[in-house]
């Protein structure tokens, strides 16, 4: 099973605190060492970004959308620390939350961070 991280929040008005705004693909770059740090403590792997970060056409109201593989023994308290831990960034969805006619297309074309 794969898990869907995928943020909801805008990363202009996370990063307004530090007086600039911020694209997703720049919070990915300043945040990829944390991003894969807080998946391999919380029994997940393979952190990989898709969607408009992916392509090259995010802009400061884009989301950040990343895919993460579960192991053995993880649970959805792992997955609820991965949102936590990551929460200005990130929300915790499961791929079931993707519709059918794009989760294939999802899990396909995503990269790792």
């Amino acid at each position: 099973m794969t898990v869907l991280l995928e943020s909801s929040r805008h990363f202009g008005e996370i990063a307004a605190a530090n007086g600039k705004t911020m694209k997703p693909s720049d919070a990915l770059r300043s945040h990829r060492e944390d991003i894969r740090r807080v998946v391999e403590q919380n029994r997940t792997r393979n952190p990989r970004v898709f969607g408009s970060v992916l392509h090259g056409s995010d802009d400061e109201g884009s989301d950040l959308d990343l895919l993460v593989d579960p192991i053995q023994g993880t649970t959805l308290m792992d997955i609820a620390r991965i949102q936590n831990s990551l929460q200005k960034l990130l929300d915790v969805l499961t791929p079931k939350s993707l519709p059918d006619r794009f989760r294939n297309q999802v899990v396909a074309e995503a990269i790792p961070v």
